[in-house]
């Protein structure tokens, strides 16, 4: 492969596999407000978000780090008295003392809080924050990527504008690479080990948080799995890699490495294939490469899909683990792609329902998927080409499931919006 691809490539996954503190949608949200309230220069008396559906829904039920609550406004009182836009993702990561302190402020000041739905959003990712306070007011928007800001203003004064770029479709890294299931292979199988082992950074994090989880957090799905394994490998694998999803979701503090701005993608993409892989007693090269394999897979399927979606981000996570683990058996490339679309025919329509502690469970399901997938992929068993939405081009096939994804779900969206926020209690 041309060592420019590989770099273009290898870039590509530095810039998607990053580190993440909580729930990505309420960090984004808090990344919005820090920087609004750090480009307005003083504490706000008013702060007001306008949220796309997708993120709206993501961050309603989902634990903030260290908090002990769930939902935006602990988040948004968190970014207004001690959040530091240059901190990105981890931006919720602030010690106990200002998390009183942000306790304090919400109980006294929640009123100044606005938040609510962004009209006529095509936008999938989008946040808008504007803090006032007397006649000032500051602006900030993030799109399309979680740390992506496309335009910031404080009153007249226009310090960032990229937003017709975003609207034109030119927002996008120009470097990103044409990727193909083939590349992806090739890179992951081919490309010199020492250009690779930059993935290995996702394991130390992401073990923790799954040492953390089995302590018991959420409903405690991997602690309960673990249990129960009884030495099994594949029931050993899956309860470790969930225990960090109950830890995530629930307020964890420790971070974890993400993958397409999801770190429950970033971890399913990371620890089946790394602690299979060495139950099994694979090589660190076979270890390294299967990661690789797993994470860009992922984040090739992810492009199609759109960075939130009406479907579960576990679907094309749990097709990367597929790969993953098909490599680590000694798999072929064609057995890769039947793993991969013996996945899209299993768990495509697998419905996103909001970022909360029971994602856990969406990630067994997809998880143990990907166990069986591969292990008929090995025995050369695959999906006709005539079922659902898969085709004889392995390409086509997952073209196939972005489509459904990203086109064929909104109406979905707005229904499980409306379901979340008018249940009677």
């Amino acid at each position: 492969m041309d060592e420019c691809i590989r770099k273009q490539i290898r870039e590509l996954i530095q810039r998607e596999v990053v580190v993440a503190t909580g729930c990505t949608e309420p960090g984004a949200v808090a990344l919005a407000v820090a920087k609004a309230r750090e480009t307005l220069g003083f504490m706000p008396d008013r702060t007001e978000l306008l949220l796309s559906k997708n993120v709206f829904k993501n961050a309603m039920g989902v634990g903030i780090p260290g908090t002990g609550m769930i939902g935006l406004p602990i988040a948004v009182a968190i970014a207004l008295t001690a959040g530091e836009s240059n901190r990105q993702l981890e931006v919720l990561t602030v010690p106990a003392n200002d998390v009183e302190t942000a306790k304090v402020w919400l109980a006294n000041n929640g009123g100044s809080i606005k938040i609510g739905l962004k009209e006529r959003c095509e936008d999938k990712l989008y946040i808008e924050c504007i803090c006032s306070k007397g006649s000032d007011t500051a602006t900030a928007i993030i799109s399309k990527r979680h740390t992506n800001f496309i335009y910031i203003a404080k009153n007249d004064k226009v310090l960032l504008d990229n937003e017709k770029c975003v609207a034109n479709g030119e927002n996008d890294c120009c470097s990103d690479p044409c990727l193909s299931e083939r590349i992806v292979y090739d890179y992951a199988t081919t490309a010199p080990i020492e250009e690779l082992q930059f993935i290995r950074e996702t394991v130390e994090l992401n073990t923790a948080a799954a040492n953390e989880g089995l302590k018991g957090y959420g409903l405690n799905t991997g602690r309960i799995l673990m249990e129960n394994a009884d030495g099994d490998i594949v029931h050993t694998v899956i309860a470790r890699t969930v225990a960090a999803s109950d830890a995530r979701m629930d307020g964890c503090t420790l971070p974890v490495y993400s993958n397409s701005g999801s770190g429950n993608q970033g971890i399913a993409c990371t620890l089946p294939v790394y602690e299979y892989g060495r139950a099994k007693g694979s090589s660190e090269e076979q270890v390294t490469r299967a990661l690789i394999l797993s994470h860009l897979t992922s984040i090739y399927i992810k492009r199609g899909i759109g960075r939130l979606s009406a479907l579960c981000g576990i679907v094309n996570a749990s097709i990367g683990v597929s790969s993953g683990i098909t490599y680590l058996h000694g798999g072929n490339y064609d057995q890769v792609c039947y793993a991969i679309k013996n996945m899209i025919n299993t768990l495509a329509g697998m419905v996103c329902d909001g970022a909360k502690p029971s994602c856990a469970l969406k990630m067994s399901t997809g998880l143990y998927s990907a166990f069986v997938s591969a292990e008929l992929a090995l025995h050369d068993k695959v999906v006709d080409a005539c079922d659902g939405l898969s085709e004889k081009d392995i390409d086509f096939s997952i073209r196939n499931l972005g489509r459904l994804g990203n086109e064929g779900m909104d109406q979905t969206d707005d229904i499980v919006l409306d379901i979340m926020t008018h249940k009677q209690n």
